[in-house]
């Protein structure tokens, strides 16, 4: 991960690392990340910042901030490294979280590629590409207990990792502005 494949936003490194968005946000201004990136990029995160916020947040509890500081000094010092002694008793294990960071960062790139905006279609909401399944319909019966068995077997076009695909993608673009109204979808509230 020493070399930058892209640049997230906030939303993006929340989804990907799986820490809330205000957290990343907080990091982002109590410098926790370094600002390597130029300022016409905003607040744009690096896959190095992806590290290094999974492990602030992932050993918070457990290090100080000044020991976790000396953490990340190791890592800068051995970027490649796959293990770092914290303490006499705590090892970080480096390397799984890199696999783990990479694992998402492939399934939300994955989502964007199999999710489009169709002008006309579900009143041009993210869809899965040659459907007219709605992205955020799926990953909110998913929040709200839907089994993935469930979902498949109400939309039979469809699969398993298409389900995984709308959650990971939801949380990276949250949708904007207010929720609709049931009136504005053509509901009744009784």
């Amino acid at each position: 991960m020493v070399q930058m494949s892209r640049a997230y936003t906030p939303a993006e490194a929340a989804a990907v690392s799986e820490i809330a968005v205000k957290s990343v946000h907080n990091a982002i201004d109590k410098r926790i990340i370094a600002r390597r990136l130029s300022e016409d990029e905003g607040r744009a995160l690096s896959d190095d910042d992806l590290l290094r916020l999974k492990l602030w947040y992932g050993v918070g509890s457990i290090l100080s901030a000044e020991r976790r500081q000396r953490l990340f000094d190791m890592i800068d010092q051995n970027p490649e490294v796959d293990t770092v002694r914290a303490d006499d008793y705590l090892i970080v294990d480096v390397a799984r979280a890199r696999q783990q960071l990479a694992a998402r960062a492939d399934a939300l790139r994955e989502a964007e590629q199999a999710i489009e905006f169709v002008k006309g279609v579900v009143g041009g909401d993210p869809v899965f590409s040659k459907t007219r399944v709605p992205v955020r319909t799926i990953a909110a019966m998913r929040a709200h207990g839907a089994t993935t068995e469930e979902i498949v077997e109400g939309y039979p076009a469809l699969t398993a990792r298409m389900v995984e695909l709308a959650e990971i993608w939801t949380a990276a673009h949250p949708a904007r502005g207010r929720p609709r109204r049931l009136s504005d979808l053509g509901a009744t509230v009784k």
